[in-house]
């Protein structure tokens, strides 16, 4: 069984895991420090693969939180097939569509651990890459996100390319971390590492407009550092049924993020802004690091000027649509 080395000295279980007293009683009940949250919808296809890779991990105690968006294929089947075999699966069926971010989202609520990862039901991770993540996060308190090199594969899981993430982000100023991710990134996926719940908790969580990823990944910069391992230990896959596989077709996206339309989501692009400036506005640094990067939000909205005017004239034109229904309505009535 493998160990990891705590911070100061002496050496811990690699079960990672804390004792704590039964209420009542002196038995001692052994909890586990990480969760993995995997938010799944109609993925039958390829989950198979995800849970083996995570339950095939080097680093075996973990509990794993299944979250089924209420899929309509055979996911929920091989989800509680899957939570029979092994304990350490918690699985939970929502009533309804909540949306891809809520149901990420809700992964993390159903969780009480120290550290917390999301997974996904089409990316795969090498075996040792909880081991190696929570070996970094358990020596070094400032790093607040760990992740591993990726590589990218096809639908069969064929490997295509290496991909370099650059985002090895350990930078003692929280505005550089930030400006930093902002220049750099691509594709983003790093909220898949294994992540400190204190300060995930502090976070916006992810939203229901387009690119909240992003907005999270920014904002977990300013609460501490990000590792990156140098092991090819995260796949990536890219398939047509991928949600960023288009990220120009807006009905496709909505279909992710807001399925239903049922919270009228709209303005994507003032969104995704005015959520770096409370992520900013909230963050425990300094003055001077937030007027460094309020102004450059600020800077980015007025390049993205066109964008939002596009936004703005779309919001006023189905506001006056809709006025005009109504008061048609209220003509018909009378």
């Amino acid at each position: 069984m493998c160990r990891l080395r705590p911070e100061r000295g002496g050496e811990i279980p690699a079960s990672a895991t804390f004792r704590a007293e039964a209420a009542g009683g002196g038995n001692e009940m052994a909890r586990p420090i990480l969760s993995i949250g995997l938010p799944v919808y109609n993925r039958g296809k390829l989950l198979e693969a995800s849970l083996d890779a995570l339950l095939g991990q080097s680093f075996e105690e973990f509990e794993l939180i299944i979250s089924d968006n209420a899929s309509t294929d055979e996911t929920e089947a091989i989800c509680r097939a899957y939570a029979r075999r092994d304990p350490r699966i918690r699985y939970h069926r929502n009533r309804s569509n909540i949306g891809a971010p809520g149901n990420f989202n809700r992964t993390f609520e159903l969780s009480s651990t120290k550290y917390f990862k999301w997974a996904t039901s089409d990316d795969l991770c090498g075996p040792t890459f909880l081991e190696r993540a929570l070996e970094v996060l358990e020596q070094d308190s400032t790093v607040v996100l760990c992740y591993a090199k990726t590589t990218l594969i096809g639908e069969d899981g064929s490997p295509l390319e290496d991909y370099e993430d650059r985002l090895h982000l350990v930078e003692a100023s929280a505005s550089e971390r930030f400006l930093r991710l902002m220049t750099t990134i691509g594709l983003c996926h790093q909220h898949q590492g294994v992540i400190r719940s204190d300060a995930l908790r502090q976070t916006g969580m992810l939203k229901s407009h387009f690119r909240s990823d992003l907005n999270l990944l920014a904002e977990l910069t300013l609460y501490g550092k990000f590792y990156e391992l140098p092991q090819r230990l995260f796949l990536r896959r890219l398939h047509p049924d991928a949600s960023s596989w288009v990220r120009t077709d807006v009905a496709r996206q909505m279909a992710f993020y807001d399925p239903g339309d049922v919270h009228h989501i709209v303005c994507h692009c003032f969104r995704e802004h005015a959520a770096y400036l409370d992520a900013i506005r909230r963050a425990p640094i300094g003055l001077g690091e937030k007027v460094i990067l309020y102004r450059f939000v600020l800077r980015r909205l007025i390049q993205n000027r066109d964008h939002l005017g596009r936004e703005l004239r779309q919001r006023v034109g189905s506001w006056r649509a809709a006025l005009l229904g109504a008061r048609g309505g209220r003509g018909l009535a009378s």
